[in-house]
């Protein structure tokens, strides 16, 4: 068996002869069409090692039960944060991009006709595996189209095919639905503080309740309704009451032993969302200092459309706004013995 050799491990030739600009035939006419090319391919080879991640991922959650005492959740944070790693460079490299000027895209602009980054289709199957839904999108006629510069037909039947899959968001929900910290038996020796009922409610939700209205300002007492709306009546966007009950209670005592994990995980979902919040403001400036207020290549409105997606395009927007309804750490309710040793990993 021959040695290995590096080059031929990574099969760098097929990667360093797989820039082929279209503005220019020899070095001597080279323009910067070459960083553009070179940019996206790594880009690319990013969103690949993205979706490699979220695939791990979600296997890992698919499954009815996680169990906290093994790995699975500490690698699942794991394989999460290599992720905002990765979106943190991605980032980085706009900057590398945003070296060529809007002249220089110009010398080559009109040969990319009608080809753009709206055509990417690891991205698109990035957000529809984190849990953004088509019909959640800016301009969503544009991903339905099959117009001249829009997604082929063979990549959105792809793009289909993963959002009818559970995606990560979806699988979060069903995690956080099966927390069992609120079970009657740990709360038997809990004494209810407020003089609050409520008979559908836990004991311990109507006392946080009422410690949430005391913490309100004059200006904030609408929010006492909307905590019950998203704790009880209706949730928050697709996420049910129960998984927004859990995501709070983790937020609440996240410095408790067993839920250190929990809120790391929540906590990087809410920085994969800004991150790529970060990536999609970073693309529209540079975007409108290249063209200005110009069409896309790919047909698109340019800047317009890209910054149409900066409010809608979230997948957890609903777990970081969690905030809203936060209390004082010394304002929270004292957790009942039972549930302290069973949080605490005691034995």
């Amino acid at each position: 068996m021959e040695d290995l050799y590096y080059s031929d491990y990574i099969e760098l030739d097929k990667i360093l002869n797989s820039q082929h600009p279209k503005s220019f035939e020899s070095l001597e006419e080279g323009n910067d069409e070459m960083l553009f090319i070179i940019i996206h391919q790594v880009y690319e080879l990013w969103f690949k090692q993205i979706l490699f991640e979220l695939d791990l991922v979600r296997h890992i959650f698919i499954r009815d039960r996680i169990n906290d005492n093994s790995d699975d959740l500490s690698r699942v944070v794991q394989k999460l944060k290599r992720i905002g790693k990765i979106l943190e460079l991605i980032n980085q490299q706009v900057s590398v991009l945003e070296t060529m000027t809007a002249l220089d895209f110009l010398e080559f602009r009109n040969v990319l006709l009608p080809a753009s980054g709206f055509q990417s289709k690891q991205f698109r199957l990035i957000e529809a595996k984190l849990g953004l839904k088509l019909e959640q999108r800016y301009k969503k006629q544009y991903y339905k189209a099959t117009r001249r510069g829009s997604l082929s037909a063979a990549d959105l039947g792809e793009i289909d095919t993963a959002e009818h899959e559970p995606a990560l968001k979806e699988l979060i929900i069903r995690w956080l639905e099966r927390m069992p910290y609120l079970d009657e038996q740990f709360w038997n020796d809990y004494t209810q503080s407020s003089e609050a009922v409520h008979e559908d409610r836990h004991k311990f939700w109507a006392d946080y309740r009422e410690a949430y209205r005391n913490s309100l300002s004059q200006n904030e007492e609408a929010r006492l309704a909307e905590f019950d709306k998203v704790f009880f009546d209706e949730g928050r966007g697709n996420i049910p009451p129960a998984a927004m009950r859990a995501a709070l209670f983790i937020t609440l005592y996240r410095n408790l032993p067993i839920f250190h994990l929990p809120f790391e995980l929540l906590n990087t979902l809410s920085e994969i969302d800004e991150l790529l919040s970060n990536w999609r403001y970073r693309h529209f400036l540079m975007v409108r200092r290249m063209i200005g207020l110009r069409v896309g290549t790919g047909g698109t409105s340019g800047s317009g459309y890209l910054e149409g997606t900066l409010s809608q395009h979230y997948a957890f927007r609903e777990i970081t706004e969690v905030a809203t309804f936060l209390i004082e750490r010394s304002k929270r309710p004292s957790l009942p013995n039972a549930l302290k040793e069973k949080v605490s990993f005691n034995l």
